[in-house]
């Protein structure tokens, strides 16, 4: 069963190409911070102490770096899952159904429509 895509797309085309740049950059980040990590390991078999480490290691940290991407890919992918929980909920498909395709709980799948403003029914 397919849908008409609007020429315009919709919410749920949208967020899912938000997900994918978050996911680029994400990635982009991620290389970086473990370009950085290798260099903090290299300096620390060195013979570096940790202090000098930390206290040299330019911002974002690291683990600034990651905790970044994490909230962000977070965030992305919680946008386009309450979006495609819509946009299945508007195909007519039921609140379990959506549930047990994403592996939810049905009271989750509520609480995500309720966020987009969507009536959550059967």
């Amino acid at each position: 069963m397919t849908a008409p895509v609007p020429a315009d797309g919709d919410a749920a085309v949208r967020a899912l190409e938000e997900l994918i740049s978050c996911i680029d950059d994400s990635a982009e980040e991620l290389r970086r911070a473990r370009v950085r990590a290798e260099h903090l390991l290299a300096d620390r078999r060195a013979g570096k102490a940790w202090l000098e480490l930390v206290t040299e290691e330019s911002r974002p940290l690291v683990v600034e770096s990651i905790s970044t991407v994490l909230a962000s890919l977070a965030g992305a992918g919680h946008t386009w899952r309450r979006e495609e929980a819509a946009a299945l909920q508007r195909e007519k498909i039921s609140i379990n159904r959506i549930a047990v395709l994403f592996g939810v709980t049905r009271q989750r799948i509520s609480a995500l429509l309720k966020e987009n403003g969507t009536t959550a029914t059967g």
